[in-house]
């Protein structure tokens, strides 16, 4: 991809900024709560202290005075902020402290500053409730936050943010193929106050590594963008700013998708499900403005933050090496298993455990742990129809053929059938897209030329490639209905792709660890069946052993040396039975 050029980069974000401004300048009589019926009440106030905050930031981060349409957004919340009937509702819902007390931060930060509003919020703060109750840590960052820009931090013995993020979720390192939006949401917010919006450095807990959070931000960016949610590909990308790093290719490729998803008018389409029953009876016009109000401050924000000049800027921190998806051991045992298990099954279904097994062992470098089952169906298969191969599949007989070659087996009707397969493929003048694996295997079993199988395959190779970012979405949902067929295999495509150090991949890998059974089978049915949980675990393992291959020696296993397939689902009592489990 190419990257953007700084000068690219600056008015880039810098024309998104001004539309979006433009456009919820435009609108900034939504935002009045006292317009707003009594359903709505509560969304309105929440859109004027986000449109609030962006101005107070916009202030606070750019010394230049405010533009027209900030300084019409910032007269619209002077206007609201200074009836008693807002400001009066600090004392009587001291829950709802943050509402209030980030419309008076924001007109703070605008040189606007109000004693009696000073007032109000010190003395809900000081309530002994409104600060007290129990918050998550993002949101007690918040509150830490609003009232350090209130002016009102040191009271009270509160503990300061750095006490608290020690606890956060951007610290806990977390799996991303897990987290959920909400999760996400609560990830940058705890970037966007423990950095005060680019303008400190975090006090980061012992053990953990600033490389570490911006690993994990540019991983929910992945995801993010390939579900198309510009409201968190905004945010993240705030949040990679936030941290200093202006220069990425991940923050560049955040910055073009929403340049590309803005609409002329300068607005950005939030996520679906945002709004509350009582606009389903609005007009049109509304409901855009309802569903499309943060994502555009967040857009407009990501603008402001890049053309900052008082923002931290910092070189990309190294991402730290970690060993939590180790995978040797908990693949030797499941390939003894496999091993175990293949000799006792008949051929349908114990040649295809014996090649993923062989292609296992190979990815240790320990052909010999397949042994066993290489010479248990090498044996049985030796004067085998050439038919019994054809209907394994080119996949299986040569991943099971690579063991044989490895361990010094042989097995005649096996090299007749390949022999006779890259005959064929001799006489082609191009192969599609899902062929390219079988004839790189021929090549590398040393029958088929490997600059002929090269050029053969080229342009189908081309045609298949695909990003593998494109894949983040289907992986997550077999993820949370526990189809680890298919969560295999999207591994081993994402390893085989060059993703075999992303973290997407290791948290992908992460997971399936937690999966394996103290004897080295992969998979909790959740079913009592007894033939039914064989099934299951044998189906799993394969595949898992595959995927693990792909992950612990991804240079066998891309492109030329693609492991066998394996089923990606279940039998479907057990996955209805998972996924009554999930």
């Amino acid at each position: 991809m190419t990257t953007v050029q700084p000068g690219r980069r600056s008015s880039q974000g810098r024309a998104v900024e001004e539309r979006a401004v433009a456009w919820l300048a435009a609108r900034r009589a939504l935002i009045d709560p006292g317009s707003a019926g009594q359903d709505g009440v509560l969304f309105v106030r929440k859109a004027l202290i986000e449109t609030a905050f962006l101005v107070g930031l916009r202030a606070r981060l750019v010394p230049e005075p405010l533009e027209d349409d900030y300084a019409a957004l910032l007269d619209q919340v002077r206007d609201i902020a200074e009836r008693p009937s807002y400001r009066e509702l600090i004392a009587r819902d001291e829950t709802a402290l943050l509402l209030y007390a980030g419309t008076y931060a924001a007109l703070r930060l605008c040189g606007h500053d109000s004693p009696e509003f000073l007032r109000i919020v010190r003395q809900a703060a000081s309530g002994g409730y409104a600060t007290a109750f129990e918050r998550v840590p993002y949101r007690q960052l918040d509150l830490l936050h609003t009232l350090l820009l209130c002016g009102i931090e040191d009271e009270h013995g509160r503990p300061s943010m750095d006490d608290v993020l020690p606890f956060s979720l951007l610290c806990s390192r977390p799996n991303v193929i897990k987290l959920s939006d909400r999760d996400v949401y609560a990830i940058t917010h705890t970037v966007f106050y423990v950095t005060d919006f680019g303008l400190r450095e975090p006090l980061w807990p012992p053990g953990f590594q600033p490389g570490e959070a911006v690993e994990l931000v540019e991983a929910l960016l992945t995801v993010s963008q390939a579900r198309e949610n510009a409201d968190l590909v905004g945010e993240l990308l705030c949040c990679l700013l936030c941290f200093g790093i202006r220069v990425s290719e991940p923050a560049d490729r955040a910055r073009q998708f929403l340049e590309a998803v803005q609409e002329p008018t300068g607005r950005v389409n939030g996520p679906s499900g945002i709004l509350p029953p009582a606009f389903a009876g609005k007009d049109d016009q509304y409901r855009a403005w309802a569903e499309g109000y943060h994502t555009t401050i967040v857009a407009a924000l990501a603008g402001l933050l890049d053309r900052s000049p008082r923002t931290l800027v910092a070189q990309r921190p190294p991402i730290p090496v970690r060993a939590d998806a180790e995978v040797t051991e908990p693949l030797r045992v499941a390939v003894v298993w496999l091993t175990d298990h293949a000799v006792r099954l008949p051929v349908r279904t114990g040649l295809p455990a014996a090649a993923a097994a062989a292609c296992g062992a190979a990815a240790l470098g320990e052909p010999d742990l397949a042994r066993p089952a290489l010479r248990h169906f090498a044996r049985l298969l030796a004067g085998a129809e050439e038919c019994v191969w054809q209907d394994h599949g080119m996949e299986i007989a040569g991943e099971f053929a690579r063991g044989l070659r490895a361990t010094g087996i042989s097995c005649p009707s096996l090299e007749r059938f390949l022999r006779a397969t890259a005959d064929v493929v001799r006489t082609l003048d191009s192969v599609p897209p899902e062929a390219v694996g079988n004839l790189h295997r021929l090549a590398a079993l040393g029958l088929l030329d490997a600059r002929h199988a090269a050029d053969l395959t080229a342009d189908a190779a081309r045609e298949s490639a695909a990003d593998p970012a494109c894949a983040v979405p289907a992986l997550m949902d077999a993820v949370k209905t526990y189809h680890l067929g298919r969560v295999a295999e999207t591994l081993r495509e994402m390893s085989g792709a060059g993703w075999a150090d992303h973290r997407i991949v290791r948290d992908t890998t992460r997971f399936l660890l937690a999966q394996q059974h103290a004897d080295g089978a992969f998979g909790y049915p959740a079913c009592d069946d007894p033939g039914e949980r064989a099934q299951a675990r044998l189906s799993w393992t394969r595949s898992i052993v595959t995927a693990l291959a792909s992950v612990r020696d991804p240079v066998r296993t891309t492109g030329d040396h693609r492991a066998p397939p394996a089923p990606t689902a279940a039998p479907a009592s057990a996955n209805s039975g998972a996924q009554k489990g999930t």
